[in-house]
């Protein structure tokens, strides 16, 4: 594994970062033991700090971790966790997540803790209720060791926040699309040039930038003899800036742990040469002209009071541009209810703007779901989806019954 130091406080930090966010899932719960069977293995190859929040997995996350990281595993790395901002509205408040993330966690200590999704309306607030305050005292009782922010607002912001506190480090979104949204280069490297020790987050965009990717994409990056994967050329462009100390990626099999790890050893700094990089803006002229929605599938706009899925109504809408396919029938069955028995397709939003407010990437969200309603769904969709219900339940149902049959004769 490759260690990067953080010049501050002086941490080797595992140049690839467990993100818990996008753990495996069974049954929309976290699948404990596979992603403790990945954790374990991550960490015994060397990976040294995990990532987490206080709503990852529906608050499950944290929990998870503390139940795990035990018989030495607590000892071996860097617990990243966040202050849960949207929800503090007072002083105490901030004591009482600390404590309740302590005690989900497991631990008497939080390695770094960081105001989760800051932005200068939130950071004025916090800093009226005292959280500079509440900084010094957490860390002088050992419950904090540093302390920083998570980031997706924009570049003037960015660092107006890094110029107001002696951070120690600060989480953004950074990938070869993003380089010029949010914080982007420049904030890296400003924030860089103050000591702050930067940690990444969607080095991969949601997915987007690896496992099924445009064809057109990979046929550049067929161009390389290197045999590189797209995940592997993504979290490699990430890693190529010397001013990266980790970068977290959110991995849901162990395939993907075994690919990162082998790049996160093997991406040094300033590694790239200038074909490859090359290849990079190729690629992201690609994806410009396909994408329709800036989406990560982050689901912090979830859960959406009228029941609508809206990260994967944008994936099947994205899908759709991406592999000039169209989605009619997953739209149908996932979104329209015809397998689930819940609707949760565009046409169900009421322009609330719930959404729009918990965006991270500051998403006009009901306008888009307009898009996605006209474009997959039309004119008569309530009565499309009962026709395919009529048409396709009894089938698939049939279907059910014969594998379960089948089952129980090969026992």
């Amino acid at each position: 594994m490759q260690y990067r130091k953080i010049e501050k406080n002086g941490d080797e930090i595992s140049a690839l970062g467990y993100g818990a966010m996008r753990l495996p899932t069974k049954n929309g719960m976290i699948d404990k033991e596979k992603a403790k069977e990945q954790i374990y293995y991550a960490i015994d190859q060397g990976v040294n700090i995990i990532d987490t929040a206080y709503p990852y997995h529906g608050g499950a996350s944290e929990s998870f971790l503390g139940e795990i990281l035990k018989d030495g595993y607590r000892e071996k790395v860097k617990l990243c966790t966040k202050m849960p901002s949207w929800s503090v509205r007072k002083y105490e408040d901030m004591e009482k997540y600390l404590e309740i993330q302590l005690e989900k966690l497991q631990t008497d200590c939080i390695d770094y803790y960081l105001i989760h999704n800051l932005s200068m309306v939130k950071f004025e607030k916090l800093k009226k209720l005292g959280v500079f305050k509440f900084f010094k005292d957490a860390k002088a009782k050992g419950k904090i060791n540093n302390i920083g922010f998570s980031f997706h607002a924009d570049l003037d912001s960015f660092k107006q926040i890094v110029d107001s506190y002696k951070w120690d480090v600060c989480l953004i979104q950074y990938n070869y699309m993003d380089e010029q949204n949010q914080a982007g280069t420049e904030g890296l490297e400003y924030a860089h040039s103050k000591g702050i020790g930067i940690f990444i987050m969607e080095p991969l965009k949601g997915g987007l930038l690896a496992g099924k990717v445009p064809e057109k994409a990979l046929e550049i990056w067929e161009e390389s003899d290197t045999g590189r994967s797209p995940a592997d050329w993504a979290l490699r462009w990430v890693l190529n800036h010397p001013e990266v100390a980790t970068v977290f990626s959110g991995m849901g099999e162990m395939d993907q742990v075994q690919e990162n790890l082998k790049v996160a050893e093997e991406a040094l700094p300033n590694s790239l040469t200038e074909d490859e990089l090359g290849l990079y803006e190729q690629a992201k002229e690609v994806y410009k002209d396909l994408m329709k929605v800036d989406c990560t599938g982050c689901g912090y706009c979830m859960p959406c009071p009228r029941g609508v899925d809206i990260p994967r109504c944008f994936n099947l809408y994205n899908q759709k541009y991406m592999f000039n396919k169209s989605p009619s029938f997953d739209y149908l069955g996932m979104l329209g209810g015809v397998f689930s028995g819940q609707e949760a397709y565009a046409g169900l939003c009421n322009e609330c703007k719930r959404c729009t407010r918990a965006c991270p990437q500051d998403l006009e969200i009901p306008e888009l779901l307009n898009d996605v309603s006209r474009e997959l769904e039309g004119r008569g969709f309530k009565y499309k989806v009962k026709i395919a219900g009529t048409l396709i339940m009894p089938v698939f149902d049939a279907f059910i019954s014969l594998s379960d049959r089948l089952s129980r004769i090969r026992r």
